[in-house]
């Protein structure tokens, strides 16, 4: 089988104070570290990872570390901007509560990513899917017949991802749809499409128990 994991990162300090990352270079917490080394040691007993790529941010690249660690000796990562979060500009590092008093049209029950208007310094919705979009060809193309690369990334990305593969409104994956830290989605590459067979997957956790 042909196979691509698409993982978010562990959590962060700003995750958990509620900030809008965007590329900011915010840590893991020692739960984000906990959860990433589980996350690891969940994907040894069930895959064999030929290749890793990984968002070049900060908390990507802990969680890749994190999860080398629970894995026991994954692939050295190759780092792509193109896995990056969506560019949030001006408004990053903002609470949510202040991110609707300078955008009070956006929905406030929806996702910070779902914002339709680009921020000064930031990245509109169709500029975000066409980079996500370039990551993905270059994953698919560097991944051989039978082997499994493993993707670790954001949130935003995934949900843009997916809602590519299975024909799902984009804007509405955006607003709607969850991707906890650390869950991991699994495509299969082996017919005339890429299919998703396994979505927000989190059997990790019970490591952590």
């Amino acid at each position: 089988m042909t196979t691509l994991l698409v993982a978010r990162h562990g959590q962060t300090t700003w995750n958990r104070d509620g900030r809008i990352q965007g590329w900011a270079p915010s840590r893991l917490t020692d739960q984000g570290h906990d959860q990433a080394t589980a996350l690891g040691d969940w994907l040894d007993d069930r895959y064999a990872v030929d290749r890793v790529f990984a968002s070049d941010l900060r908390r990507t690249r802990e969680t890749a570390a994190a999860a080398d660690d629970g894995y026991g000796g994954l692939p050295d990562p190759e780092f792509d901007t193109d896995w990056r979060e969506r560019g949030f500009g001006t408004v990053q590092g903002l609470y949510a509560e202040e991110l609707l008093d300078e955008f009070p049209d956006h929905d406030r029950d929806a996702s910070v990513i779902s914002l339709d208007a680009a921020p000064e310094g930031g990245e509109g919705i169709p500029t975000f899917r066409q980079r996500v979009a370039s990551g993905w060809d270059r994953a698919i193309a560097a991944t051989d017949a039978g082997e499994t690369t493993l993707v670790v990334t954001h949130g935003g990305v995934i949900k843009v991802l997916l809602a590519k593969l299975t024909d799902r409104d984009p804007d509405a994956a955006l607003a709607e749809d969850s991707q906890p830290n650390c869950a991991v989605n699994e495509i299969r590459l082996d017919g005339d499409e890429p299919e998703l067979v396994g979505e927000e997957l989190t059997g990790w956790q019970a490591l952590l128990d």
